[in-house]
């Protein structure tokens, strides 16, 4: 069967607010609930196509795929759970935060006890550990090339006395009394729309499903204690100021055997000395002698990587733009290269000796000293546009 369109399932316009999209989701989520709908196979079909529609349109990423490129943009079947089958305990999982609680004073579902199979299975709270967030600094050179660094980083690590279980022994560990497990506890009230039930986090074992009778020593109970682990980080040439990488479980160990958080890694550039950057571009300001200047010369101009062997014209004037191609930075995952922009510049002597004088004094009434710059002269702006085009 062909799916349809996300806007039509949701009842919505391509220009939605992110609140319309919610809301209209939370309408189609009442209306096609499984507790409202027992035994009804298209009301469940109805309703797992609502979370599909609401789980690519809120997601700004997928929506602009999808409006371009329609359900191939997003999977190419179109699933917004990364084109996988999923049952109705995924959907609980991922949005029944939308409706825990109440819906403007309609009450919430049961999100705790219902399963598509019918098997009751628990909704315990999985622990995630926190993220890290670090910086980075790189010089150009680094880059310029896939660059490889050690970082030394201290953090929460799962506890080695008990193995990151928080109980001093296996024995110790028993599902919670309160909720029997489930992580949470539920709540039946009357509404104009019938029995409602609600979830909430059980308040004892805070969502875990589990309790410890006795806790571990060096950790207290929380299976988790400060520590420090050497991350190597891969780094890939041309990465800019500002982005980031995040290497996944590399974060904060979660309390009593939880998800580990992530590493997030914030790049940042060194100044270099003589380079300027802009995109994959580096630009440099080079000086020559007034004699290379009039006579021409051949020049070494530094880049990244040592020098490169540059004629410089006979009669070149102070502002000329040259183009080094491919002597730039590479694209960040691409091979493409950008240049390097060299900004000649003819160096005035700010001292002469007596000698010097002499000789320049001699050139100072000659015609060919005498400046006539052309119309022809373009100014540094429009030489670096051409150069850029």
């Amino acid at each position: 069967m062909a799916k349809r369109d996300y806007y039509e399932v949701l009842g919505i316009e391509k220009n939605a607010t992110a609140d319309e999209i919610k809301k209209a989701y939370r309408k189609k989520a009442m209306e096609y609930h499984p507790d409202r709908n027992p035994g009804n196979k298209e009301a469940e079909e109805k309703f797992k196509e609502a979370a599909e529609a609401y789980d690519v349109l809120s997601n700004e990423d997928k929506k602009a795929k999808y409006d371009r490129f329609g359900h191939a943009g997003v999977g190419g079947g179109g699933g917004g759970f990364g084109n996988v089958d999923f049952d109705l305990h995924t959907i609980f999982e991922r949005f029944g935060d939308l409706f825990t609680g109440g819906m403007g004073g309609m009450g919430g579902f049961d999100f705790g006890g219902f399963s598509s199979g019918g098997t009751g299975r628990s909704q315990q709270r999985i622990r995630k550990g926190t993220n890290i967030r670090v910086k980075v600094k790189l010089t150009l050179e680094e880059i310029a090339k896939n660059t490889e660094k050690k970082l030394k980083i201290k953090k929460y690590v799962p506890c080695n006395v008990c193995n990151g279980r928080g109980a001093k022994n296996e024995s110790d560990i028993v599902t919670c009394p309160t909720c029997q497990g489930r992580g949470q506890v539920i709540r039946t009230q009357q509404s104009f729309l019938g029995m409602m039930q609600s979830a909430s986090t059980c308040p004892e074992c805070s969502g875990s499903g589990e309790i410890i009778k006795n806790k571990c020593s060096n950790c207290q109970g929380n299976g988790i204690v400060k520590g420090e682990e050497i991350v190597t980080v891969n780094i890939p040439a041309g990465i800019s100021e500002g982005r980031h990488m995040s290497l996944s479980g590399k974060g904060n160990a979660a309390p009593n055997g939880g998800i580990n958080g992530d590493l997030i890694i914030a790049i940042e550039e060194i100044e270099h000395p003589i380079f300027e950057r802009d995109g994959n571009n580096l630009y440099i300001n080079y000086y020559i002698s007034f004699p290379q200047a009039a006579l021409g010369a051949t020049v070494e101009i530094p880049i990244l990587e040592g020098k490169a062997k540059v004629k410089i014209a006979p009669g070149t004037q102070s502002g000329q733009i040259l183009r080094l191609q491919g002597k730039g930075l590479p694209e960040l995952h691409n091979y493409r290269m950008g240049d390097l922009i060299v900004n000649v510049n003819v160096w005035t002597p700010k001292t002469l000796t007596k000698e010097e004088k002499s000789i320049l004094e001699k050139f100072n009434t000659s015609e060919n000293f005498i400046p006539k710059p052309g119309k022809s002269e373009k100014s540094f702006f429009r030489r670096v546009k051409q150069f850029l085009s």
